[in-house]
């Protein structure tokens, strides 16, 4: 196995070149993308009716294509659903990811071409080993075999031609036959759709491997790391696994997360590295050790466009170009991919930390903040706030959600959060208060919203008890990998449906 970790080793260093000519080069690969795009396309029933043969422009492209969400899309994707061909895009599709996003439909179908398989979400599993590697060259990961931790669907088949799973489950559905000796556990676990049977199986088969690097979402890998310890009884993961050297994570911030997995896995050279992906594409890699911002990956056929947060309710909002954006400023994401999605606004609100290269954080959703006084909360602000609570009362956390308290007659409004622990604060007002006073140090709208209690009063913080999101997701049907808890919400229903569970199961 040493001479196969040497040989790829070596094989995925040598596109770190590549990378490195889109980060010399970004905008005019970002151009060479658009104009490939438009070209593919222009026979399509959705290039014929803008007429893509007759644009030379990325304004003109931008002029002429309204910019659109999953329900704009959906009667044409339903009709591929249906196997329709050349719709939105020339080549057959016949794969969909399945996604719970949050549009008006529970779920939505993302339609997954040969050439997003094999130009996006394939490259970029290429990518993080390359990236890894190149900076890890002693690494022996290839040594042993990678634990992925995927979705909860099994592949589905819609009709003849048709099939749809989790984007995992369907990545996993059409890697090549040696990819299978290299990941575990095997794929009538990987697609199993009983999440907890699923974990379960997942703990017994994978504790006798050899595992080198783990891939998941921090909350479920979390619950498998538990199972697994809890069957072997030992300490740690690096008893079960003493190889383990890199967890690939993504999906949620990862910093309230941290200590739990320092905990788990009490090694200095463990190797965290993040990725930005979603069943539209993916789109940064973590290039740094030891850093919060993403490199955004620009060669993936996907064309990029940015959205200030302040012009997302214009009738006809004006995008801005690579060329264009600013450090730490919001901005809603919109692309047009080599599946078929043009100027396709997927949710996600973004920073840029660096313009050379163009790296990126992700700070929220365009959907997930609370704004019910003027105070603008996003996720990313909550995150700071909570890092800074847990941090002074030794706490750490399992999941949370919030969602405003409207004004009544005799009281201003607020913001109510439900929050489960893994380990508790040392005080619960103490948590209160320092994360009250950390979202006036990092937002200053929420900060003078709450001047003297006028518009909004101190925080209210209920401590959930043990299992109460899994128990919420469980009853949604959303047990899984790609199902997350909403961090913050605009209205009430998911924090009185979480605290009608909590009295349910008193």
């Amino acid at each position: 196995m040493a001479i196969v970790n040497s040989i790829f080793t070596w094989y995925i260093k040598k596109r770190i070149h590549q990378i490195e000519l889109f980060i010399k080069y970004p905008i005019d690969v970002q151009e060479e993308w658009i104009h490939n795009l438009i070209a593919s396309a222009s026979q399509t029933e959705w290039g014929r009716k803008y007429d893509y043969k007759s644009i030379f422009t990325v304004e003109q492209f931008k002029e002429r294509v309204p910019i659109q969400n999953y329900d704009t899309l959906k009667p044409y994707i339903n009709r591929m659903l249906n196997g329709e061909q050349n719709v939105l895009w020339p080549s057959e599709i016949k794969w969909f990811a399945k996604s719970s996003g949050t549009t008006s439909d529970r779920s939505k179908f993302i339609p997954v071409s040969e050439e997003s398989l094999q130009e996006c979400h394939y490259r970029c599993g290429k990518d993080m080993l390359s990236i890894y590697c190149n900076n890890n060259p002693e690494t022996k990961m290839f040594t042993g075999k990678g634990l992925v931790l995927g979705g909860s669907h099994q592949i589905n088949q819609l009709n003849n031609d048709s099939f749809y799973g989790d984007l995992s489950a369907v990545l996993i559905k059409n890697l090549p036959l040696w990819a299978e000796f290299y990941r575990t556990p095997d794929m009538s676990i990987a697609l199993m759709d009983n999440y907890e049977e699923k974990i379960d199986k997942m703990a017994h088969t994978t504790i006798s491997d050899n595992v080198t690097n783990i891939s998941g979402v921090p909350t479920w890998t979390i619950v498998l790391a538990k199972k697994v310890l809890e069957i072997t009884g030992k300490s740690n993961l690096l008893e079960v696994w003493p190889n383990l050297e890199l967890y690939i994570h993504g999906a949620v911030n990862f910093s309230p997360y941290r200590e739990q997995f320092k905990a788990l896995i009490p090694s200095n050279d463990m190797y965290y590295l993040e990725t930005y992906n979603a069943s539209e594409g993916f789109f940064a890699i973590q290039d740094q050790r030891n850093s919060q911002e993403m490199l955004l990956m620009l060669d993936y056929g996907i064309f990029y466009e940015f959205l200030p947060m302040e012009n997302i309710d214009d009738e006809n909002p004006k995008t801005l170009g690579l060329d264009e954006v600013v450090l730490n400023k919001n901005y809603a994401l919109i692309i047009s991919t080599n599946g078929g999605l043009w100027r396709y606004m997927i949710g996600d609100t973004i920073q840029f930390t660096s313009l050379s290269p163009f790296r990126i954080k992700i700070t929220g959703r365009t959907k997930h903040f609370i704004n019910a006084f003027g105070e603008e909360l996003i996720i990313d602000n909550a995150e700071q706030a909570l890092l800074k609570a847990c941090k002074e009362t030794g706490a750490s956390i399992i999941d949370y959600t919030a969602c405003p308290i409207y004004f009544s007659e005799n009281e201003p409004g607020g913001h109510e959060w439900i929050i489960e622990f893994d380990n508790q604060p040392t005080s619960k007002e103490l948590f209160i208060d320092v994360l009250d006073n950390a979202l006036r140090e990092v937002n200053s709208d929420y900060d003078a919203k709450r001047f003297k209690d006028m518009a909004m009063r101190k925080l209210i913080m209920h401590v959930a008890p043990k299992d109460t999101f899994f128990k919420w997701l469980k009853l949604k049907g959303k047990l899984g990998g790609q199902h997350k808890v909403p961090r913050l919400a605009n209205n009430r229903a998911y924090v009185e449906d979480i605290l009608k569970t909590i009295k349910e199961h008193d």
